[in-house]
This record gives C-alpha cells, sequence and structure tokens, in this order.
C-alpha cells in the first residue's frame, strides 16, 4: 500500500482583486527573478505599489460615481413606472407623459446604457501594465520565503517570532497571517524540504487554532502537516495529526488512506522493537528543536551560523591584550601626514584590522548612488573556468565602478592604496554590494586555490593578495563578516573599512581567511570592497623565505 499525499503542484490562491490578478496575467515581464536579492533596489517597488494604491483609489471614487449617477436614474424611473402603471391609459392620455416616454425609451435609456457601459477601470488597467515589468515574479517570492527560512536556521528563530514580527532592531510592525504561513509551509513542502513545512505549517495550525480567521481550511493545513511529520519519521504525531484530518472531514480522499498505512507501519515497528503498545504522541507544540535539522553541503554550518548569532567567537582576554589602534600614516605618505587614518587591530593572527573614518557620508551616498542602476545580482568566479556565474550562496546584488564614473572612486581607490600601502593599479575596479531579503555570502575564499590555477587567468595579474572592504551602512541585526577557522566576527559600522591579506608573502594562500558574509536579519546592508591582486606589489611587499613567511 502507498501512501496518499497533498499535490505539489495544487494551488490555492488567495484572490486581493480579480481584476488585479487578471490584469497581471495578461502582461509579461522582463524582469529576472533577482529583485528580492537587493533592499536599495526593493525601495523603488515601494514607491511604485504607492502610485497603484493611489490609482486604486482613484479608481473606486469614479465606480461609486458611476454607481451613484445610476441609483438616481433607477430611483427616478422606479417612481415614474410605479405611477404610469397603476393606470397606464389614464397615465399616457396626458400628452406630456407620451412625449416623454417616447423622449425616455428613444433618447435617455441609452444615455444610461452608455453610462452603464462606461469603463473607469481604463486608468487602473494603465498604470498596472506601466509598473508590471518591474514587479517581482514567482521565482523572487520564492526567494523571499526561503531567505526568511535562512533566517530562522542562522539565528535560530522560531515560526512564531517572523509571524508575529518579533525580530531584533525592527521599527516598524509586520505580522504573517495563517494563510502566509500556510504558503511558505507549502513552498518548502514543493522543495520536499520537510523540516521547514512542518515549522510553518505547524504555526498556520496554532494560529488558526487560537481564532485568526483564515481562507485555508484547516483540513488543507492538517493534509500537508501530517504529511511532513511523516516524512520527518514522526509516526506517533502523523498518526494522531490525520485523525484529527478525519474528524473533520471524514470524506478526505487521502486521510482515511494515510490514516491506515500509518498505522500499519507503527504496528510493525512495534512488533520489530518487541512490544505490543505505542507510547502516547508528543503532545507538546513542535518548535525548532522537535525534529533535527538536514545536514547540507557546508562542512562548517554550525561554526559558522553560530559566529553569525555571536556564539563561539574565541576572543580571549589575552589575544585582546595584543590588539592596538594606531595613527596610519602609510610609512609618513604625503596625502596622510596632516590626516592620518584611525586604525584598530580587528585580529592578531591572521593580522586583521579596521580603519575608521575610511569613507565620509557624503562619500557614502554619492557611491550608492553611481551603483544603484548599475546593480545586478552578484556572481562568483567558477573556478574552472575563470567565468562569473549566478551562485545560490550568494544573495545579493552588485555593481562595478570605475574612476571614469565620478572623482569619488579615484579618491576612494588612492586612500586604499595610501593606506595599504599597495598598489591598486592591478587590482580590480571597486565593487558595490546591496544585500537583500537574507542576503549572504556564505563561507568562500576571496583567492584561487591550487585546484583553480586560472580563476584569474584572464585577468593576467595573479591572485588576489588582500582584501579591502567598506562597510557603507549600518545594520540593525545580523550582516557580520565571519572567518568560522580562527572563529572571529566583525559587525558593520558605518564609513569603517576592514582589510586583511589573502595571501603569504610567499604567495601561498592563506587558508585561515575562509569567510562569510552572514545573513542580514533586520536592515539594509551596503559595502564596496577592492580585491587587490599580486602584480605591482613585488617591491610594496616583497616575498618571504618561507612558505608561511
Amino acid at each position: 500500500m502507498s501512501v496518499w499525499f497533498p499535490c505539489r503542484f495544487c494551488f490555492t490562491m488567495a484572490t486581493f482583486l480579480v481584476l488585479t490578478l487578471l490584469t497581471l496575467s495578461s502582461f509579461s515581464s522582463p524582469v529576472q527573478a533577482e529583485i528580492f536579492t537587493s533592499i536599495g533596489q526593493m525601495t523603488d517597488l515601494i514607491f511604485a505599489e504607492r502610485e497603484l494604491v493611489q490609482s486604486l483609489k482613484e479608481y473606486i471614487e469614479a465606480e461609486e460615481l458611476k454607481l451613484e449617477a445610476v441609483k438616481s436614474w433607477a430611483n427616478k424611473l422606479d417612481m415614474l413606472t410605479r405611477a404610469s402603471t397603476s393606470d397606464p391609459e389614464g397615465f399616457l392620455a396626458h400628452p406630456v407623459n407620451a412625449y416623454k416616454l417616447m423622449k425616455r425609451l428613444n433618447t435617455e435609456w441609452s444615455e444610461l446604457e452608455s453610462l452603464v457601459l462606461q469603463d473607469p477601470s481604463d486608468g487602473f488597467i494603465s498604470n498596472m501594465s506601466v509598473h508590471r515589468q518591474y514587479f517581482p515574479d514567482e521565482e523572487d517570492e520564492k526567494g523571499a520565503a526561503k531567505a526568511l527560512m535562512r533566517l530562522q536556521d542562522t539565528y535560530k528563530l522560531d515560526s512564531e517570532s517572523f509571524s508575529k514580527g518579533k525580530l531584533p532592531g525592527v521599527r516598524y510592525n509586520a505580522q504573517l497571517t495563517v494563510d502566509d504561513c500556510f504558503d511558505m509551509g507549502k513552498l518548502a513542502y514543493n522543495e520536499n524540504d520537510y523540516y521547514h513545512s512542518v515549522l510553518w505549517m505547524q504555526q498556520a495550525l496554532r494560529q488558526m487554532d487560537s481564532g485568526e480567521d483564515a481562507k485555508t481550511p484547516k483540513a488543507d493545513i492538517l493534509d500537508y502537516l501530517s504529511y511532513s511529520v511523516y516524512q520527518m519519521g514522526d509516526l506517533s504525531r502523523a498518526i494522531e495529526l490525520t485523525r484529527r484530518l478525519v474528524a473533520i472531514d471524514p470524506s478526505h480522499q487521502r486521510a482515511g488512506g494515510n490514516l491506515h498505512y500509518f498505522e500499519r507501519l507503527l504496528s510493525k515497528e512495534l512488533r520489530d522493537l518487541g512490544r505490543s503498545q505505542q507510547e502516547p504522541a508528543d503532545e507538546r507544540p513542535i518548535q525548532l528543536d522537535t525534529y533535527e535539522r538536514p545536514k547540507d553541503y557546508l562542512p562548517e554550518r554550525e561554526v559558522y551560523e553560530a559566529l553569525c548569532r555571536g556564539e563561539g567567537v574565541k576572543m580571549t582576554s589575552k589575544r585582546r591584550s595584543r590588539l592596538l589602534c594606531r595613527y596610519q600614516d602609510g610609512n609618513r605618505n604625503p596625502r596622510l601626514l596632516l590626516k592620518p587614518m584611525k586604525e584598530e587591530d580587528e585580529w592578531d593572527s591572521p593580522h586583521i584590522v579596521r580603519f575608521l573614518e575610511a569613507l565620509s557620508d557624503e562619500e557614502i551616498k554619492k557611491i550608492k548612488e553611481l551603483a544603484k542602476p548599475k546593480l545586478s545580482r552578484a556572481t562568483v568566479r567558477d573556478p574552472n573556468t575563470g567565468v562569473l556565474t549566478v551562485a545560490h550562496y550568494r544573495v545579493s546584488k552588485s555593481a562595478w565602478l570605475e574612476e571614469e564614473d565620478d572623482p569619488v572612486i579615484a579618491r576612494v581607490n588612492q586612500r586604499i592604496e595610501d593606506v595599504t600601502g599597495l598598489s591598486v593599479n592591478t587590482a580590480e575596479l571597486l565593487q558595490v554590494a546591496n544585500y537583500g531579503v537574507g542576503g549572504q555570502y556564505e563561507p568562500h575564499y576571496d583567492f584561487s586555490r591550487k585546484d583553480e590555477p586560472d580563476a584569474f587567468k584572464s585577468l593576467g595579474t595573479g591572485n588576489r593578495v588582500a582584501t579591502f572592504l567598506n562597510y557603507m551602512s549600518d545594520v540593525e541585526a545580523g550582516g557580520a563578516t565571519v572567518f568560522p577557522d580562527f572563529g572571529a566576527a566583525f559587525w558593520p559600522r558605518k564609513g569603517t573599512a576592514v582589510f586583511w591579506y589573502n595571501l603569504f608573502k610567499s604567495g601561498e594562500g592563506d587558508y585561515r581567511t575562509r569567510h562569510a558574509a552572514c545573513p542580514v536579519l533586520v536592515g539594509s546592508k551596503w559595502v564596496s570592497n577592492k580585491w587587490i591582486h599580486e602584480r605591482g606589489q613585488e617591491f610594496r611587499r616583497p616575498c618571504g623565505l618561507t612558505e608561511e613567511d
């Protein structure tokens, strides 16, 4: 006997306006499914939605005026026809009544017909067609939903925290309805992600049981939840949930068969264990730790996410005592003599520093202004081909800025050269990145390893010797830069920059510098970075005598 499960391709859509949905389906969008990857670009949608709301209000007002005019006609004609039908011949005996009847039926009813046929929606439809090409698509919605689940995992937040808007650093209240939670769970289910499906279906059921109204039937929630729980290996709870489903919908096409199947599986398990009776089903609500989260491709996942939460940072008092601060004048560089850069040690080995006042507010504003029209989905370099490609583990949008774009870019590049003492003539362009919903860049190396010798071959400038990372915004929660290998975490501070070497002086890669950009929990994270290459550094950072010199 096989178990029946909810169809992955049967969707029930909650409609806001039938007219709106029909309109949306009639336009094709040229936009790639990448809007969710940049908060900066998503802000444009806020203003577009405001325009649509205003257009919708105007449409409603026009419909109401039209309806009032039709009502006025109807009331006037209702009184007239009551009088005329009570004594038709007597009524028409008056020549004026006879004339007006001819006029009404020949002229005035035609005018009424024209009024009824008027379509006040034309302006709204036209406005929709203008904005539709910039709207997010289904993949954007999926991406945003998966981002919530990623945040849920990384920061160990239960579904209720999201549903009730209980997030650190939030300035605006936002809550999820039963239908929202159900859609989240269904998306996870359709991706065979039963772990998150359970969490969100359970939250939908919890809110419905507390009395919240919803368009989603409780039977649908129980249907998805019971099967997802079964997939997580919890037969007792799956049976209990399926019994609830049968109780409210005895004719459900799958519930009865699934219940018998689950019960047979449980009986077999009990026989195999030499027991005759099952233990009562766990009645405690399903929480984050009820089921084990499936392992994935990232070996340091637990360490990485713990650092993102500020846990496991290996900053000891002994190490802290070795950290200093200083004024950096770039070895008496003329541009830094009168105003040296403030420099703080962030980590001792490998040595990582943070520069204060690396960018002014005016410079940050200008860089954002230059980058925003150029933002596109951030890419990574394929280690085998050296070609830039989109990767699911990097969720952000980026733009590359040249010195010709604006004098501020040349000024920033020169400042990086002055303060680091490294040439930027062979460096990559200044890359600006904005992180979207749950934006992140999972653990990675900035330099190319021995098994990917052609990664930067096309540039002809050698490997990435160092990274200079500007923070161009504060972040309310999340968004740290973490180094899982040695347990460091650095949080964004607007106007500051962190700097480290990716290679030893010998040219060998420093594998300790594998790092990550943690998911942004609350806020909009803007950064810009300069990847400095080996060529041109021969006399500025001479080669060491040992491999790890």
